[in-house]
């Protein structure tokens, strides 16, 4: 029973965030930290600003994602489960009409699988987030190898969690997501995605 009304309630939450997820600025040059994006986000609610279902591009999506990864590193709890909700969101309003129909079956899968990951990390505590987003990180970097990205995007590999794991960044400088502060620049660049 519990389990069910949480379910319910983690539905009710993603459909409140899908209904006013704002239009997203792909273009910016600087890294917001996770409370600025969640302020924005909040800010953009309140105009009642939307994307139009199956509007967003890979690259907000991709912005999402670091926004998240950001709060992360931040030790962030409450913004990262608000940024993952927003996250859930752009992943189900994911545009596939400028790929081929097998890439769009392949992005449509990888959007489903990330919104769930995306989901739960709105709703957990911050060891379970980061576990979430290991899962995330695998999923959203198979996503770029179909959509590309505008910029470099940088593959980072810390050996100290869950037996090694990446994740993505747009900054070359390592930040950890899965220790934060405790060990903030434990990593190094594994690859670079052009």
């Amino acid at each position: 029973m519990k389990t069910t009304k949480r379910n319910i309630g983690l539905i009710v939450f993603v459909i409140v965030l899908m209904l006013s997820v704002s239009c997203k600025e792909t273009n910016k040059k600087s890294t917001p930290s996770a409370k600025e994006s969640v302020e924005k986000q909040e800010v953009s609610d309140e105009t009642g600003t939307m994307d139009s279902e199956q509007n967003v591009s890979s690259e907000s999506v991709l912005e999402d994602y670091f926004n998240l990864k950001n709060a992360l590193v931040e030790d962030d709890n409450n913004s990262a489960k608000k940024l993952g909700g927003v996250l859930a969101a752009s992943l189900a309003n994911l545009n596939k009409s400028a790929y081929t129909d097998s890439e769009q079956e392949t992005l449509a899968a990888i959007a489903k699988d990330a919104q769930e990951y995306a989901v739960e990390i709105s709703g957990s505590d911050l060891d379970s987030q980061r576990e979430h987003f290991k899962n995330l990180s695998v999923i959203i970097t198979d996503m770029i190898a179909i959509t590309g990205s505008e910029s470099t995007v940088y593959e980072q590999f810390c050996p100290m969690y869950d037996g090694g794991t990446a994740w993505l960044s747009k900054n070359e400088a390592v930040l950890n997501p899965y220790y934060g502060s405790s060990m903030l620049k434990c990593g190094k660049v594994q690859r670079e995605i052009n």
